[in-house]
């Protein structure tokens, strides 16, 4: 599927996407309005989902977004279709986007491309949008109806990146890249585009929008006790490649964890307590283990030959949540760790000085 629109450029506060790419330069005009527009319903929020209010989600969206994400039987966050809007039109369902183009008498014309807060370009509305709010009038200017179609849309294309579990990126990465290139491309470079690809469009909307889903993600306020057991190292072995690392092996350009060199086999530890987010294939990460700590950060343990915790458990700092291994991505085995401000690759933060206030000795 050639996904879908378009989107708009306004200095750098927007990401250039679809098929804007070879179609010359686009304008975004009408200026954003968090009070226009856009009924949330009476779909209550739920803690951890999004972040409302000035300079992030605005209100009156944010029970639509919720209400698309949990439409979705394929783990949907909400706080990625958030982030998409906030991309796309930043939030704005006036929005409208051109392209400049020459007509027949070799005259330089513009010609509207992508319409809404989502925008959508007119071919995959007419294919794609729905009427949300069943008033039997789909229009792309409202966002009761483009929003659902958006998270129809990525919900779609979600379940079809966890169909390519040795696709690079995650789900969600490769999902937001077909979204914005079609997935033709998605299967054409076996993961998200790279940044030789349209001078790095698809790769910087989806690493701008990933970096950007823990800022629009509502701390858990859910008040889930704080489990017992204190920091520590995940394994004991000699550290490997160092965070930042650059080269051509990864995706980034550059290591986004640092390494730990161990046989497959190992006993991995969680270094810290906390609730499990993700368990399983991961991508290029192959199986790999997200745990989410009290203070909101995250850690991720990658290439596990085995895993040993499911999503939605509660560890202690020390337990045994798997045992190291190469699968992914890995030339041998070793552990891959990352902190992160987010559940999601691309927010990852420098591992050593994080675990160091936490008193591991590394």
């Amino acid at each position: 599927m050639e996904a879908k629109r378009g989107i708009a450029l306004l200095v750098a506060a927007f990401v250039v996407s679809p098929l804007a790419i070879g179609l010359g330069v686009i304008l975004l005009i009408a200026a954003s309005d968090d009070d226009k527009g856009g009924g949330g319903g009476d779909f209550e929020l739920s803690a951890g989902k999004l972040r409302v209010g000035k300079g992030y989600v605005p209100a009156q969206y944010a029970g639509l977004i919720e209400q698309a994400a949990a439409s979705c039987d394929a783990g949907l966050p909400a706080a990625v279709l958030a982030a998409q809007l906030k991309a796309e039109s930043n939030f704005n369902p006036d929005a409208m986007s051109y392209e400049y183009k020459k007509n027949a008498d070799g005259k330089t014309i513009k010609v509207p491309l992508a319409k809404g807060i989502a925008q959508f370009i007119d071919g995959t509305w007419e294919s794609s949008g729905i009427d949300g709010n069943h008033d039997d009038n789909r229009n792309v200017f409202d966002p009761e109806d483009a929003i659902p179609s958006q998270g129809n849309m990525m919900c779609k294309l979600l379940k079809t990146a966890k169909k390519h579990p040795g696709y690079s990126g995650s789900p969600i990465e490769l999902a937001l890249a077909g979204y914005n290139a079609g997935w033709g491309r998605v299967d054409e470079y076996k993961g998200v585009p790279p940044a030789s690809f349209a001078k790095g469009q698809t790769y910087y909307y989806v690493r701008n929008i990933m970096a950007d889903v823990a800022r629009l993600t509502a701390p858990d306020t859910s008040g889930d006790p704080e489990v017992s057991g204190g920091w520590g190292l995940p394994v004991k072995g000699k550290l490997g490649t160092p965070y930042h690392q650059q080269g051509s092996a990864w995706s980034t350009g550059y290591h986004t964890g640092i390494d730990f060199e161990v046989p497959t086999g190992t006993p991995i530890h969680a270094i810290g307590p906390g609730k499990v987010v993700a368990a399983g294939l991961g991508g290029a990460y192959g199986n790999q283990v997200v745990i989410r700590h009290s203070d909101g950060k995250y850690s991720q343990y990658a290439h596990m030959s085995k895993v040993k915790v499911s999503i939605g458990d509660s560890v202690n700092g020390g337990q045994v949540i798997g045992r190291s291994g190469e699968t992914g991505n890995a030339f041998g085995p070793h552990l891959h760790l990352e902190i992160r401000n987010g559940p999601e690759f691309g927010s990852d933060i420098s591992p050593l000085p994080y675990m160091r206030t936490k008193g591991i000795n590394i």
